[in-house]
C-alpha cells in the first residue's frame, strides 16, 4: 500500500512554506490504518519493549495501537496539568515560545525498555523530552517509531543511542 498517496499534504499550513503531512486521511481508512500499524510492529519486533510511550496528542493514535498490536502497555506522555496523579515534568522550546510535557511518576518502572511511539519526527525536541521523562524515571529508550520523519529538519540528531525507525520519509 503507497502511504504517500493516502496521506493528504496541505502547502503552506500553518503557515507559509510549510508542507503540512495531513496523516487523519490515512487514520479514517482502516485498511490503511491498520497497515500502518502492522508495519511499524514488525520494524519494531527485533527490540525487547516492556512498554510504549506516546507523547500528545498524535502519538496516542499510534503509539496506542502500536502496544496493543504487541501485548504491551502504553504510557500517555501530556501536556502540563492533564494528568490527574503525581507527574513529573520536562520544558522545552517551541518555534513561538516554551511548554512542558508531563509523565506520572509510576507510569515507568526502573529498569523497563520503553519504544516512543510518534506520528512525526520533525526537529526532534517532543521526542527528545519524552527520551528525558523516560529516563529519570529509570526507563531506557531503546527506540522511537514514527509514521513520518522529515528528513530535511534532522530531528534524528537529537535522538542519540537510540534506534530511530520511520515508516515514512520525507525530504521536503
Amino acid at each position: 500500500m503507497n502511504f504517500k498517496e493516502i496521506i493528504r499534504v496541505i502547502p503552506d499550513f500553518p503557515q507559509p512554506g510549510i508542507s503540512f503531512k495531513d496523516i487523519t486521511t490515512l487514520l479514517n481508512n482502516g485498511e490503511a490504518y491498520r497497515q500502518a500499524i502492522d508495519e511499524l510492529k514488525a520494524l519494531v519486533a527485533h527490540l525487547k519493549i516492556d512498554i510504549i510511550a506516546g507523547p500528545e496528542a498524535r502519538g496516542f493514535v499510534v503509539g496506542a495501537p502500536l502496544a496493543y498490536a504487541l501485548g504491551v502497555g502504553f504510557v500517555p506522555i501530556r501536556k502540563s496539568g492533564k494528568l490527574p496523579y503525581e507527574t513529573i515534568e520536562v520544558g522545552y522550546d517551541l518555534e513561538y515560545g516554551k511548554d512542558k510535557l508531563a509523565v506520572h511518576t509510576d507510569a515507568i518502572k526502573p529498569g523497563q525498555n520503553v519504544l516512543i511511539a510518534d506520528d512525526l519526527l520533525a526537529t526532534g525536541g517532543t521526542i527528545a523530552t519524552s527520551v528525558s521523562l523516560i529516563e529519570q524515571l529509570g526507563g531506557k529508550v531503546v527506540g522511537a517509531a514514527f509514521l513520518i520523519e522529515l528528513v530535511e529538519l534532522a530531528g534524528r540528531n537529537k535522538l542519540t543511542d537510540i534506534e530511530v525507525i520511520s515508516l515514512l520519509n520525507y525530504e521536503d
